[in-house]
């Protein structure tokens, strides 16, 4: 999912329904407004510009070499597949690259709006284009494919090229729909649809659209968490700030083929706990209800939000294209609900093993008063025969760092936790102040590539004090601090009162480290017991980015450990493996890394034959119901004819959870005995 340039228009899915439909038909490319910058925007560029050169963490200069860096980045945005512009059309602004910094500096933004108007130009044309495929006749038994990820191939140097990228483009589409269950009438009948719903969003393209789009490529260029918010993405932050939400709990952007793309998925929310939406996923279609399915490929993103949008208690169904490349429809049923962050509290579960119990904490966000709720939980767990503790960290994205300080409180002395540059070199430690310990008995945290910020701070601290066992996969790598800033001054209604409300910037400002001086970017944290995944972490998390800040060190705060747990983890790592060797779970994690890294230089080489597809589909199909109906025999009950006979409540086992808990007691076993170095090594 990192790997797309993604348009930094972030909508959160709340409040009330609504909607309207993107189908009314443009033909005429003449329809296309040519865009100008807004009187405002000159004094907003020149606002975001002085707050990024004298605010940021990194220090840059606008100069040429910056310059070109933000072209190039914008470019990418406006045509990340390269399947849009020519090759003639980027040689036509090639003398222009040098000049991006002085115009932001000076807010006359006549290159990016020059640049915009003729992309949009020619993504008018390709639409038109696409569109006369669809009187074609469709044939699926040719042995050609469609290459995904176009990201680094050169331009096209002639229509009849993109003729053919795009031609590959409609097919593609067409035999989704067709895999999907759609006759050839449904299927020219629904692109039609998707395409005219392109072209109404090209025309209906705005000035914002094209401020928003420089100044975030400058921001990202900067680094991948400065951010500028429009005035309507401000107000949706600040909505979503208000922990007053209603809707799927998902988080959507547009990818660069016109799809709604699940960008992030909040804990707790109806996505989450539907376990179908994983982040990737491109949402094609929405139904109201029982209502027919609407196409939603093309649409603005705020018509596709709100079309999402509902009432607490709706049903909402989405037709997703799952985030896997050449995977087949489906249709999950979500129920909105009212999201609110207090909401989102750890919850509890005891695991019993052998008659032996472990208590796992599920921290899904480091919310405001976490650590109080979770010592309200270890109060209660000191009445019962608890042998260990997991923490599971999966997913958890971050949250308050006074909470991350004051959680790893609870499992160790007072001492520092994290340390905290600025862009000045000032460092600040972050410490725990109270010397009490509310637990000290054995304890694992589970972390995995979302886990991320705060999580990455707790867990790095429980493991440079020797506090706890880390396991699972290596952390996100998201070590940077992030401020929020209104670009509005108090004197704008009276000098410029024919203003609109301004938007905002977020942009980073400090850096953590951990205790022992090793910053969490980039390289996240490193369990001590590593997991097999299927996830490439080549493909998720900070470290993937051009631009991310780099990794380094500071020296180590002063902090005493609290115990050495390095020999213990050898011995445990080796009953991990000999457990994992043998269990049937991560057998099938072991089939599927085979799997991924057979297809890995090809993942995004899709076929466009149709037989090819359905053979695909079906042996996919196979391993998933076999694979259930050995689950289903391990725990005694009847096998599945086929998929659909799963039961809507059907819970997947979770291998990652249950072998840390068994890690949790193999720890809890060798503290009891109180194993030296020598015992264990024998």
């Amino acid at each position: 999912m990192n790997k797309l340039v993604k348009l930094t228009v972030v909508a959160c899915l709340f409040l009330t329904t609504g909607g309207r439909c993107a189908q009314d038909k443009i033909h005429r490319i003449d329809q296309l407004p040519q865009l100008r910058q807004e009187p405002q925007h000159e004094t907003v560029s020149k606002r975001i510009t002085s707050r990024f050169l004298h605010s940021h963490y990194r220090q840059f200069d606008l100069d040429d070499t910056f310059s070109s860096q933000i072209f190039d980045r914008y470019l990418n945005m406006l045509d990340y597949s390269h399947n849009v512009l020519l090759a003639s059309d980027i040689a036509h602004f090639a003398a222009k690259k040098t000049e991006i910094g002085n115009e932001l500096k000076s807010g006359q933004l006549d290159t990016p709006y020059a640049l915009f108007n003729l992309a949009q130009k020619r993504r008018f044309e390709r639409y038109q284009y696409a569109l006369s495929l669809l009187d074609k006749p469709m044939v699926f038994t040719t042995n050609d494919s469609i290459d995904l990820d176009r990201a680094k191939a050169p331009w096209p140097t002639s229509e009849a090229e993109l003729n053919k990228l795009w031609d590959a483009k409609v097919k593609f589409e067409q035999l989704n729909l067709k895999l999907s269950g759609k006759t050839d009438r449904e299927i020219k009948d629904t692109l039609n649809k998707r395409y005219h719903s392109v072209l109404k969003r090209i025309v209906q393209s705005n000035s914002e659209d094209v401020f928003q789009l420089i100044a975030n490529a400058f921001a990202r260029e900067i680094d991948p968490h400065t951010s500028y918010l429009s005035p309507r993405n401000t107000e949706q932050f600040n909505t979503e700030m208000s922990l007053s939400l209603e809707g799927i709990g998902a988080v959507l952007q547009m990818d660069e083929d016109d799809y709604t793309l699940i960008n992030s998925i909040v804990p707790g929310g109806p996505a989450a706990k539907s376990k179908s939406i994983v982040i990737g996923d491109r949402i094609v279609g929405i139904a109201q209800g029982n209502n027919p399915m609407v196409d939603v490929v093309g649409w603005r993103l705020d018509d596709v939000v709100a079309l999402i949008k509902g009432p607490k208690g709706t049903k909402v169904r989405l037709d997703i294209l799952p985030a896997a490349k050449g995977s087949k429809h489906k249709t999950v049923t979500l129920i909105r609900e009212r999201i609110r962050l207090e909401d989102r509290a750890v919850k509890v579960s005891i695991k019993t093993v052998d008659k032996k119990q472990v208590a796992v904490f599920d921290i899904p966000g480091f919310y405001v008063g976490l650590t109080e709720d979770v010592k309200v939980q270890l109060q209660k767990l000191a009445t019962k025969n608890i042998q260990s503790i997991v923490i599971d960290l999966r997913g958890n994205g971050g949250g308050a760092l006074s909470e991350a300080v004051s959680l790893s409180g609870l499992f160790i002395p007072s001492g520092p936790v994290v340390q905290i540059r600025d862009n000045n070199g000032k460092i600040r430690e972050d410490s725990d102040t109270n010397d009490r310990i509310d637990y000290t008995g054995p304890l694992v945290v589970l972390i995995d590539r979302y886990s991320a910020s705060a999580s990455e701070i707790f867990a790095a601290a429980l493991q440079d004090y020797q506090r706890a066992v880390i396991v699972g996969e290596p952390t996100f790598g998201k070590g940077t601090v992030q401020q929020y800033r209104s670009l509005n001054r108090m004197y704008d209604p009276l000098l410029r009162p024919e203003w609109p409300i301004l938007g905002s910037v977020q942009y980073t400002i400090q850096k953590f480290y951990r205790v022992n001086g090793g910053s969490t970017q980039r390289k996240g944290v490193k369990p001590d017991i590593v997991m097999p995944t299927v996830s490439d972490s080549e493909e998720t998390g900070e470290s993937l980015e051009d631009n991310a800040l780099p990794w380094d060190s500071i020296p180590a705060a002063t902090y005493a450990k609290v115990d050495n747990l390095h020999p213990l983890i050898a011995a445990l790592i080796k009953e991990h493996a000999a457990r994992i060797a043998v269990d049937a779970e991560f057998q099938n994690i072991k089939q599927d890394i085979a799997r991924y890294n057979a297809l890995k230089d090809k993942k995004n080489i899709v076929s466009l034959n149709y037989d090819q597809r359905v053979k695909e589909n079906q042996n996919d199909d196979a391993i998933s119901l076999t694979r259930l109906n050995e689950h289903f025999k391990r725990q005694g009950k009847k096998p599945l004819k086929s998929l659909t006979d799963l039961p809507k409540d059907y819970q997947a086992p979770d291998p990652y959870l249950d072998e840390s808990v068994r890690i949790a007691l193999d720890l809890a076993y060798f503290d009891n005995k109180n194993v030296n170095n020598n015992e264990i090594k024998n």
